[in-house]
């Protein structure tokens, strides 16, 4: 008997998105519906485009899927807005191709430039960029065990930010305004426009206990902070906060470690320190964390662009822009950054 063959719906019912979603080993956070309600609340210029693979009355396969601008004019299809992990997620290579061949279609009406996949494992046949990794590792139930893991110099850190007696909070929406102004500040720093505080907002409520913050605090100012999502086994840091001092404070690798301790005592399994471009500032201090690096193959579909696109704040390009961004009052930052943030998805 031959096999059925496969169908690609353009507009899939909660139900049965949410089913594979749920039952499917490699759906990640951002394949679920939580990311997509709370970029939908938040953003206007992000259209959904999803679309749901179907054997018969079997789904096989998923794509999120977003209708993004991009500059200086025109639009792209990116899956997803915002998360570092997402694309084709399916049964089987069949389903794969089949989405994939429905992406390129669906671009090629709408005049769109590229179609980027923000996937985990590469697809055949697609150009691919070599530019972010992820870093993961198992989280022992012992304290000493996955303290032991850590290189001494983090160690040292870790054990200096409790002698500087910094304390933590941990909580949800009470802490987002502390919380708010540490990241707008780093997000200046990194020369990158900053996310709508109801951006924040929205995660916290659409992810409920599946998300928290924790605020490191030096007396009673904070002086770090990092959002975080939990999804099956996993603790992922997703959003960090800082201000000028807490680098001096050793507050991130006491923030980090107290998030770890933390998610053990929780039962979780897994820390996923999340994306970063190679050979940056945060690539060395995750592998200083002992953490091994895994490449992200972020995958394209060249449509009316030739080339890949380059958003990344290491692109030459940018790099005027981003020095009169760390220059610019932090006001003015907050309230361009979210007008901006839409064409840097």
């Amino acid at each position: 008997m031959r096999p059925e063959a496969v169908r690609i719906d353009s507009n899939p019912t909660p139900e049965a998105w949410d089913g594979y979603v749920r039952d499917h080993p490699e759906a990640s956070l951002f394949h679920g519906r939580s990311w997509q309600r709370a970029l939908e609340r938040s953003f206007r210029a992000y259209r959904p485009v999803h679309r749901i693979a179907w054997r018969g009355d079997r789904v096989c396969g998923i794509l999120p899927l977003y209708r993004v601008p991009t500059l200086p004019f025109g639009c792209a299809l990116v899956s997803i807005p915002l998360g570092v992990y997402g694309g084709v997620c399916a049964d089987d290579e069949e389903a794969a191709r089949a989405l994939v061949e429905d992406a390129n279609a669906l671009a090629r009406s709408l005049g769109a430039r590229y179609v980027e996949l923000r996937q985990e494992h590469s697809l055949p046949g697609l150009p691919t960029k070599d530019l972010y990794v992820s870093f993961r590792r198992a989280i022992h139930p012992d304290r000493e065990a996955n303290l032991a893991e850590i290189p001494r110099k983090q160690r040292a850190s870790i054990r200096a930010g409790e002698k500087r007696g910094l304390t933590h909070r941990t909580g949800g929406a009470e802490l987002l305004p502390l919380f708010y102004e540490g990241f707008s500040i780093s997000m200046r720093h990194l020369g990158s426009p900053v996310m709508p505080r109801r951006f924040f907002e929205n995660l916290l409520e659409e992810y409920g206990t599946q998300a928290s913050i924790l605020a490191v605090f030096a007396q009673e100012r904070m002086v770090a902070g990092v959002l975080s999502f939990y999804h099956r086994d996993m603790v992922m840091p997703y959003y960090a906060a800082s201000t000028p001092e807490s680098a001096a404070l050793n507050a991130h690798d006491f923030m980090y470690w107290t998030l770890m301790c933390h998610a053990a005592e929780r039962g979780f399994r897994v820390f996923d320190f999340g994306r970063s471009k190679k050979e940056t500032g945060p690539y060395h201090f995750k592998r200083h964390w002992g953490f091994e690096p895994t490449s992200l193959p972020y995958q394209y579909l060249l449509v009316r662009q030739r080339t890949m696109p380059n958003l990344s704040p290491t692109n030459p390009r940018f790099s005027l822009a981003i020095r009169a961004w760390q220059r610019a009052p932090l006001g003015l930052t907050r309230w361009l950054g979210p007008k901006l943030l839409p064409y840097f998805p």
